[in-house]
């Protein structure tokens, strides 16, 4: 193995334990949703978004697509598990309405995805044509993964307040993008550099937007809505 080769899988070992920080970032909300028994004013985009991201990427780095990559299957396999367990939560505790979308939303990604295994296996008979396909519609929802967030951080700018922007999946978003773009660029991959690039972007914004409105944000209120259900349960 050459020397570029060895950073390359030594950052995409750091990619992946940064990747895992990422996937389980989420868990301090999901804990809140549970204990809430309600989603609140979570919003389920980013994990629907997610688990199709999740999915392609998990075949983008299968052995018969793209040989060198194995380190993009492991981490987006275990992202895929957890995304999954993420989603199932939040159609727990949503109301039917949100519900019944995220069901539609999850049931035209599973198609989608049969469809492009279908189409990579039975039509491509070489690996570069496999993982061009593969790279070309995953950028494409790892870009919608990245950009999901926007819905989150348009409210954070209209009500001022950052309660709803869990800072942990900010961070986390923001070094993944980051490791993730070093790792396409030590053996130039497009397919990578370019969503992991606006990853980064994203992260970068969100983190600015945490640091602006923090100060601004009423995290009494929480605390006093936390105090009140507290003595409602209390015997």
């Amino acid at each position: 193995m050459t020397g570029t080769g060895i950073a390359r899988t030594a950052v995409g070992v750091i990619g992946n334990i940064i990747s895992g920080c990422l996937f389980l970032s989420p868990i301090p909300t999901f804990r809140k949703i549970i204990k809430a028994k309600s989603v609140q004013e979570y919003k389920p985009h980013p994990y629907v978004a997610t688990l199709l991201n999740c999915a392609m990427w998990s075949l983008y780095g299968m052995p018969f697509v793209n040989p060198d990559d194995i380190l993009v299957l492991t981490i987006n396999g275990a992202g895929f598990v957890l995304q999954l367990v993420y989603v199932t939560i939040f159609i727990l505790y949503s109301n039917w309405a949100t519900r019944k979308t995220m069901l539609v939303y999850i049931s035209i990604e599973a198609v989608f995805f049969v469809v492009v295994v279908i189409i990579t296996v039975v039509a491509l008979p070489t690996h570069h044509g496999r993982s061009m396909l593969i790279g070309l519609i995953s950028i494409v929802f790892n870009i919608i993964m990245y950009i999901s967030p926007l819905t989150v951080m348009q409210r954070v700018i209209k009500t001022k307040s950052v309660k709803f922007m869990p800072l942990a999946l900010s961070v986390a978003s923001f070094s993944n993008g980051i490791i993730w773009t070093i790792y396409a660029l030590l053996k130039f991959d497009p397919y990578l550099l370019i969503p992991n690039a606006l990853g980064a972007i994203s992260g970068a914004v969100q983190l600015v937007l945490y640091a602006w409105y923090y100060r601004t944000t009423d995290w009494e209120e929480e605390y006093e809505r936390s105090s009140i259900q507290m003595s409602e349960s209390a015997p």
